[in-house]
C-alpha cells in the first residue's frame, strides 16, 4: 500500500518546483491532435468544466459507464495498460466504481486482466482460485493471496468472486486472470527473496537439477531468517537494516549469477518447458534482484533520506506491470489500479515526517507511471481519482477555488473529465489554483494540484466517499515518526 509514502495535501508552494518540472515535462504528452483539439484560445478552469465535464451518479452504475466509455474511445485503440487511480486509500466507492469499470472493459473492450496494488509475489495464489486451479474458496486467499490485509476488503472479495464466475462459464472462451504489481512483503514488511528466487530455482531444477541444486545450496547459505529482512524498523534505522551485510552483499552476486544462467540457457529451457513458464521464472529471478537492491538501500549509512528505496520500490512495480502486459498480449488488455501517487505520470512528493509531524524536506521520486510513460509511450492510459469530502476519512469540504471544489459543483456525485494535458485551459490560472486541505486521519490521502492536469489522462471526481468495507482501522496507516 502506498501508506506515508506520498505526498497528501502538500502546500502549493512546496510543490511548486515539481509542479513546474511535471508540466514542462509533460508537455507533449497530450499533444491537441491526439484528443482532436486545435490551439485555440484558452479557456478558464470554470469553462473548461462546463464544456468537458461528464457527470454521472455514483449509486447508478449504468451512468457511470456511459460517461466512461467517452473517456476510454478517446484514448484510441493503442492503450494495452489502463490506469484507475485511487486519491486514497479507503474510498469505497472509488473500488466500486473499479470493479463496474473493470466489468464494462471485460465484456466490451477486450480486457482480459486487472492489476492491483499488494504483493506480486502472493497474487499468484488469487489468480490460481479465479482461474479454477487452486484454493475452493475466496476464504483460503484471503490472507496469504493479498498484502496489507487488503484481500479483507468487500469489493476484493466481490471482484475476484465475479472473475470466478466469469471463467466458470463456458461461453467465455478468454479466460481473466488476477495479478498484483507491488514489491513482494512478507508477515510485517517488506519480503526476504527468498520465496521469489525458489520460484526460479524451482523452474531450473525440474530442467536441470543439479545447475539447480549448486545455486541452491549457495543462495540458501546466504539467506538469513524472513524476519530479519522484514524489520519494519529498518525504514528509520539503519543499523536494523541487513541489506548492506556481507551475507546480502554474496546473495545479490548469487542471484546475478542464477539470472545470467537462466538469460544464456534460454533456447534451451524454453525448448524444454515453455516460453511462459521461462519467462515467469526469470522474472522471479529479477524480482529478487530488486528486493536485494531495495534492502541493499536501506542499509545505506551515507546520511541520504530515503527517497531511494521508493524510487527503487515504484521502478520494480513499472518492470512487473510490463511483465504482466506482454504476459497478456495476445490475450487481452491489462487494467490496473493503484494509488493516484505510484500510476501518475510525474514525480511522487511527501512530506519527510508525514503529514502529522511535518518537516522542511520534501521526498520525491519517480512513480511506476512516470516510468510506465517512458516504457509505454501511448500504450500506457491513466485516470486518476479526486474526492470532495469523506467524514469517515475526516477529509472536509475543499475550500474555495480548490480545483476539487470546482470539480464538485455540481448536482451529480460523479464527474468524469478529461484533462488534456493542461492545453486549453488558462496555465496562469491553473498554476494559481490553491490545494485543498487533507485529512489527519488518513494520511494516504493526496489533493489534485496544477501537476495533475499532465499526470492523468482523465480525472474521475466523486463528491463524497465512505471508508472501505472491511478495512483495517485507519489508525493502522498512521505510523509517521513521533516527534
Amino acid at each position: 500500500m502506498i501508506n506515508v509514502e506520498l505526498r497528501r495535501g502538500v502546500s502549493a508552494s512546496r510543490l511548486t518546483m515539481f509542479t513546474v518540472a511535471g508540466l514542462l515535462i509533460m508537455s507533449s504528452l497530450n499533444s491537441p491532435a491526439a484528443h482532436g483539439r486545435d490551439s485555440a484560445a484558452p479557456v478558464s478552469v470554470d469553462a473548461w468544466i462546463a464544456r468537458d465535464g461528464l457527470p454521472f451518479t455514483v449509486a447508478s452504475p449504468a451512468t457511470f459507464i456511459k460517461s466512461v466509455d467517452k473517456a476510454v474511445a478517446s484514448l484510441g485503440p493503442s492503450v494495452e495498460l489502463l490506469g484507475f487511480g485511487e486519491a486514497l486509500h479507503g474510498g469505497q466507492e472509488i473500488l466500486q466504481l473499479r470493479n463496474e469499470l473493470f466489468k464494462h472493459l471485460v465484456m466490451t473492450k477486450g480486457f482480459s486482466a486487472i492489476a492491483i496494488e499488494s504483493s506480486f509475489a502472493r497474487a499468484w495464489l488469487v489468480n490460481d482460485y479465479v482461474t479454477g486451479n487452486g484454493p475452493a474458496t475466496y476464504d483460503e486467499v484471503m490472507d496469504k493471496g493479498f498484502s496489507e490485509g487488503v484481500g479483507h476488503l468487500t469489493a476484493n472479495r466481490e471482484l475476484v468472486e465475479w472473475m470466478r464466475t466469469y471463467n466458470a462459464d463456458p461461453s467465455h472462451p478468454v479466460k481473466l486472470h488476477f495479478y498484483a504489481f507491488d514489491i513482494p512483503t512478507g508477515a510485517v514488511g517488506i519480503a526476504s527473496p527468498a520465496h521469489v528466487l525458489h520460484v526460479a530455482l524451482e523452474y531450473l531444477g525440474a530442467i536441470d537439477p543439479a545447475a539447480a541444486n549448486e545455486h541452491r545450496q549457495k543462495i540458501d547459505s546466504l539467506l538469513p531468517a524472513d524476519a530479519a529482512w522484514e524489520n519494519p524498523m529498518a525504514w528509520a534505522d539503519t543499523k536494523q537494516a541487513i541489506g548492506g551485510s556481507p551475507a546480502a552483499t554474496s546473495l545479490r552476486i548469487a542471484t546475478e549469477d542464477l539470472i545470467t544462467e537462466l538469460r544464456t540457457r534460454r533456447p534451451e529451457l524454453v525448448a524444454h518447458s515453455s516460453e511462459d513458464r521461462y519467462l515467469q521464472a526469470l522474472h522471479n529471478a529479477v524480482v529478487a534482484r530488486e528486493l536485494l537492491n531495495f534492502h541493499a538501500v536501506l542499509a545505506r549509512k551515507s546520511g541520504e533520506p530515503p527517497a531511494g528505496p521508493r524510487g527503487i520500490r515504484d521502478a520494480l512495480m513499472a518492470d512487473n506491470l510490463v511483465y504482466i502486459v506482454d504476459r497478456e498480449r495476445g490475450h487481452g488488455r491489462v487494467m490496473v489500479f493503484a494509488h493516484n501517487g505510484h500510476l501518475q505520470r510525474g514525480k511522487s512528493t511527501w512530506p519527510c515526517c508525514g503529514q502529522k509531524y511535518l518537516g522542511t524536506d520534501v521526498y520525491t521520486w519517480w512513480p511506476a507511471g512516470s516510468q510506465l510513460q517512458q516504457m509505454l509511450g501511448d500504450r500506457y492510459a491513466v485516470i486518476g481519482t479526486a474526492v470532495g469530502e469523506s467524514q469517515q476519512n475526516e477529509i472536509a469540504r475543499p475550500e474555495a477555488g480548490s480545483l476539487e471544489a470546482r470539480l464538485t459543483a455540481q448536482k451529480e456525485t460523479g464527474l468524469l473529465i478529461q484533462t488534456h494535458g493542461g492545453r486549453g485551459i488558462a496555465s496562469d490560472e491553473v498554476a494559481g489554483l490553491p490545494t485543498r486541505s487533507g485529512s489527519m486521519l488518513n494520511l494516504t490521502y493526496t489533493a489534485l494540484v496544477p501537476q495533475s492536469f499532465t499526470d492523468f489522462n482523465w480525472l474521475c471526481v466523486l463528491d463524497s466517499v465512505t471508508y472501505s468495507q472491511g478495512g483495517k482501522p485507519l489508525s493502522h496507516w498512521d505510523n509517521s515518526p513521533k516527534k
